[in-house]
């Protein structure tokens, strides 16, 4: 007894509740306050029981809480600039939904709008691309329409590829349809109709000779044949403008790899 006596006096000279500053602590609470700080007394004696039971792998991932906490709770600068745009591009890809379904404000418009988009659908390209090869007879334009074929080809499987990798989901659950379905364009990113069109304005553009009025429509064209896929609920703003992006470089890389004449011949005499 003797021995414990100075070890508890000593112990309470080290405590740091027993300083001048905090002696307020330190007093007795009232009424329901006592049993309640005996309570916490007695649980945090438990914990610092529990805590030193415990293996140093558990007390230094329960050290490591707080801080992973504060991270989550004090995101990056970047983290925060690409929440409030991807926020924005969802609310306005909303908005400008109005041919989602048959209730939206546009809605007796939108068998009008899907007509529009598969005027940039993969699979009637494709099928008239085979035609005019067939029915050619020039050497010119048998060349010109290989590549078209080949650039659309690669649209296909490289938009596919993208989309299985991104699985980004459109703003409504629309339901994709026949053709979507043909050329595996069932997600949102990037929209494949906005990369279609601008591959094949930039292609005609580049090998063929129209008048400026046919240029502008054909410019035009595909702007609305992308926004077309915003109104009907199936892609968001970010989508098409991607689309666009990803159409100028499958063209890039069809003017890289440009099948020759040579080329083209014995592929069709092949088929």
């Amino acid at each position: 007894m003797p021995a414990s006596q100075p070890r508890s006096r000593a112990r309470d000279r080290s405590n740091v509740l027993n300083r001048a500053e905090f002696l307020s602590l330190n007093q007795p609470l009232k009424g329901n306050q006592e049993n309640r700080s005996s309570g916490r007394k007695q649980s945090g004696q438990a914990g610092v029981a529990g805590a030193q039971n415990s293996s140093p792998k558990e007390r230094r991932q329960s050290q490591q809480l707080p801080e992973e906490d504060c991270m989550q709770l004090n995101p990056s600068f970047k983290g925060i600039a690409f929440n409030s745009l991807l926020a924005i591009d969802i609310c306005m890809s909303k908005r400008l939904g109005v041919c989602a379904n048959r209730a939206s404000s546009w809605g007796g418009a939108r068998s009008m709008i899907n007509l529009l988009g598969i005027t940039g659908h993969g699979i009637p390209w494709i099928a008239g691309t085979l035609i005019c090869l067939v029915k050619s007879s020039t050497l010119a334009g048998q060349e010109v329409l290989m590549n078209l074929l080949l650039a659309l080809l690669l649209d296909i499987m490289i938009v596919a590829s993208l989309q299985k990798l991104a699985k980004r989901k459109g703003p409504y659950d629309v339901t994709p349809g026949l053709l979507d379905y043909l050329t595996m364009d069932t997600y949102a990113f990037p929209a494949g109709h906005a990369s279609r069109a601008a591959m094949i304005s930039k292609f005609f553009l580049n090998h063929l000779v129209l008048a400026i009025p046919l240029r502008i429509l054909l410019v035009l064209w595909a702007l609305c044949v992308g926004f077309s896929r915003v109104m009907i609920g199936r892609h968001h703003i970010t989508d098409v403008l991607s689309g666009f992006v990803f159409g100028y470089l499958q063209f890039r890389l069809v003017e890289l790899i440009w099948m020759s004449s040579n080329t083209c011949q014995m592929l069709i005499s092949i088929w």
